[in-house]
């Protein structure tokens, strides 16, 4: 009880106000224990590994960890550990006292109670401070009970939990800037949601599946998908069911590569834009449906992890009644076009291509779906199929169609975006930067506007490129001398192809 003692009094000190070079948000968490949902996730990752490295006074991270895939928690956790995301802290000095204030507990948000045992629950009551919840499937396609299953109903028990904790600080759930995807401007305000969440979490438990599609496709309505209706869902059911405690919402946008922390260009999947981006820089990518004058929203995830670490002391010492929501994007405060994030992919994949290079880069953004699809069979399935037969030839295992069908998938399902704009108000995101202190400024950014779109998207590339690809720097003169061999193979095949049109044509 020491810990939490030495907490109150920091927090204390905090809102009362210190010097500018002094960091308020660092000494809030000097003696905090934290909870994190979702702390394997992309952006749990890098919450934790920012919560190490600059708070160091921190005094305990518990992370609830599920099994899965045949795998215990404890073979999760030491994974996890051994991700490249926490190699600055492996590095230095004071890499196993860091490592040892995290702790993995045996818990599911899908289970009642999120699966803890007495004994967990107890420990976390008692000791818990600040609770980040990330934990939540980001899949568009998933269906209707599993997305409310996981994104609402499992945010209902984690607020549950919540109110029991005897030293509870602040809770952040993370959201995201798409939650009211129907709505063209986004306020930092909690919207109705399309339906009523108990009403839906009931369905969920007790209706078919039949049923229940009927249910889900009635009650979308414009919502593009499961993914954004159910976090629309989960925000009303913080925003109603958590009033009693100190609770903040962070609406992230599209989250990306890291801008700064803890490596420039960090990123360790490839999902959404990582994968578009990784297949233009390897050639196997010719046509994306988007409207290429329109804004891209896309938040580093340094910054996004600065903001939530920010906001739970914002949350904590500058309390208000309601539930205050911070809009982490950067449409409006740093635009960036689609047509420009597509050129500076293709202009610094081609500075440095991979080995992995499949065929000269270069692509096309269309609106028009017709031809979208024709460029699709031509330029993205016959070649993965032609591709297959050769790897069959030479003993190999054929895998560059289900490459093109996981792609394929993953752009239909992000259409919706790359065809609509919003218009996020970001007030509070700017309150915040200005109530911090300079210190804390320099040590947890939140200011998008900071980032140059160039440089970041080279290193975006880059990271790409080391954590993804796994493929070194050392590799890009092999790459070079790949990319001049397609390049010639790539104009041959336009000759090629400007001859038999110019053959029909005169056969005509």
């Amino acid at each position: 009880m020491a810990n939490n003692t030495n907490f109150k009094n920091l927090q204390w000190t905090a809102s009362c106000g210190l010097g500018d070079d002094v960091s308020q948000v660092g000494n809030f968490y000097n003696g905090a224990t934290v909870f994190v949902t979702g702390g394997t996730g992309f952006v749990g990752k890098a919450l934790i590994e920012k919560l190490l490295r600059s708070c160091p006074g921190i005094n305990t991270i518990y992370i609830l960890i599920r099994p899965k895939r045949g795998k215990d928690i404890q073979c999760r956790f030491e994974e996890l550990l051994k991700n490249p995301v926490f190699d600055r802290i492996r590095f230095s000095t004071d890499s196993t006292r860091l490592f040892d204030k995290v702790v993995c507990i045996n818990g599911d948000v899908s289970d009642h109670e999120l699966g803890l045992s007495a004994e967990d629950k107890q420990t976390l009551c008692s000791e818990v401070n600040v609770v980040f919840h990330s934990a939540a499937t980001v899949k568009f396609n998933e269906s209707l009970r599993t997305a409310v299953t996981l994104n609402t109903l499992g945010t209902r028990r984690v607020i549950d939990l919540c109110r029991s904790m005897d030293n509870l600080k602040a809770m952040v759930h993370v959201s995201t800037a798409y939650s009211n995807a129907d709505k063209m401007t986004i306020q930092e305000t909690v919207y109705k949601p399309p339906g009523d969440p108990d009403y839906v979490i009931n369905c969920c438990l007790k209706m078919s599946e039949e049923d229940l599609q009927k249910v889900g496709r009635k009650l979308q309505g414009k919502h593009p998908n499961t993914y954004t209706m159910t976090k629309a869902m989960a925000e009303w059911v913080v925003s109603e069911q958590a009033d009693d405690i100190p609770v903040a919402i962070v609406r992230p946008s599209i989250v990306t590569a890291a801008w700064k922390e803890p490596f420039e260009g960090w990123v360790d999947n490839i999902s959404g834009i990582t994968g578009i981006m990784m297949e233009i820089g390897r050639g196997t990518i010719r046509s994306i449906v988007c409207d290429q004058k329109l804004r891209v929203d896309i938040i580093p995830v340094d910054i996004l992890v600065n903001t939530l670490i920010t906001s739970a002391w914002h949350t904590a010492v500058h309390r208000q009644n309601a539930v205050r929501v911070y809009n982490c994007t950067s449409g409006a405060l740093n635009p960036l076009r689609w047509e420009e994030l597509g050129g500076l992919t293709q202009y610094h994949s081609l500075a440095a291509p991979s080995k992995y290079l499949q065929w000269y880069p270069g692509f096309s953004f269309r609106t028009n779906r017709m031809v979208h699809r024709l460029c699709e069979i031509l330029f993205h399935f016959v070649p993965a199929f032609v591709l297959d037969i050769v790897l069959r030839l030479t003993g190999s295992k054929p895998m560059m169609l289900n490459v093109y069908r996981r792609f394929k998938m993953a752009a239909r399902t992000g259409e919706f975006f790359a065809l609509h704009q919003w218009h996020f108000i970001s007030d509070n995101i700017k309150q915040l930067n200005k109530d911090v202190t300079s210190a804390d400024r320099r040590a947890f950014p939140v200011d998008v506007t900071r980032v140059v779109w160039d440089s970041y998207v080279k290193d975006y590339v880059f990271g790409i490129r080391n954590f993804v690809l796994k493929d070194p720097p050392s590799t890009i003169p092999a790459g070079l001398r790949k990319l001049q061999k397609f390049y010639w193979l790539h104009r041959l095949a336009q000759c090629a192809c400007l001859g038999v049109l110019m053959h029909v044509i005169k056969l005509k």
